[in-house]
């Protein structure tokens, strides 16, 4: 089964089932908010079609497992999330309006929604125990770090930025980058972020700069 399968809940050569309809919006939100007040191994079907007001067998027809629907309610934010960094980066004019925009995002990911965060750290430990999790979390990091290095790369054919690496990998380190930072920002909630962003943006420039 492909991750693409697994998302969608459905074995090869089954009919497609879309997750437009307002029943499975409703249910990756359900979902979504069960998770952040439950944890993973909490949140059952059964909490989760009581909370979104349809019924238990609705769930497995478009999921299957709570593990694909959690890699739904992980794939739809992650959307969100590119599509939201996408604009802010798009207006960029100079490295540090490139790496502000980082920053803006890594801080609205902690402070305004750190669910996300924690949803992609459990996703992350079940995926250490499920192939076809591990795969369809593989398929999401992919994407992320495809969007974004497709966003250093335009920049600098742009002549808005000179990379010290290839996109893809500048991408990468930018991502593991966020991916700790969100992490120790969470676990220590008392912590300063001051310097320690600081300090990460000076090892951002080390990559990222204005044309020469």
């Amino acid at each position: 089964m492909s991750a693409t399968d697994a998302i969608a809940g459905t074995a090869p050569g089954a009919p497609a089932r879309t997750l437009e309809s307002d029943k499975a919006r409703r249910i990756v939100d359900a979902m979504r908010a069960s998770v952040a007040a439950r944890g993973a191994a909490g949140s059952t079907f059964d909490h989760v079609a009581r909370e979104a007001g349809v019924s238990r067998g609705l769930l497995h027809y478009y999921f299957g497992t709570k593990e694909r629907l959690l890699v739904e309610v992980v794939r739809r934010d992650c959307d969100i999330r590119i599509e939201s960094l996408a604009a802010a980066l798009q207006g960029a004019h100079t490295a540090d309006d490139f790496i502000e925009g980082l920053v803006r995002g890594l801080d609205e990911l902690v402070k305004g929604d750190s669910d996300l965060v924690v949803l992609m750290f459990e996703l992350f430990t079940l995926s250490r125990r499920n192939e076809e999790i591990a795969e369809a979390l593989a398929d999401l990091c992919r994407k992320m770090r495809g969007h974004l290095a497709n966003s250093l790369a335009e920049k600098r054919e742009e002549g808005v930025l000179r990379l010290g690496a290839e996109p893809d990998a500048v991408a990468g380190f930018l991502l593991a980058l966020a991916d700790g930072l969100a992490l120790r920002f969470l676990t220590e909630p008392d912590l300063d972020p001051r310097p320690t962003v600081s300090a990460s943006v000076a090892a951002a420039r080390t990559l990222i700069a204005d044309p020469a």
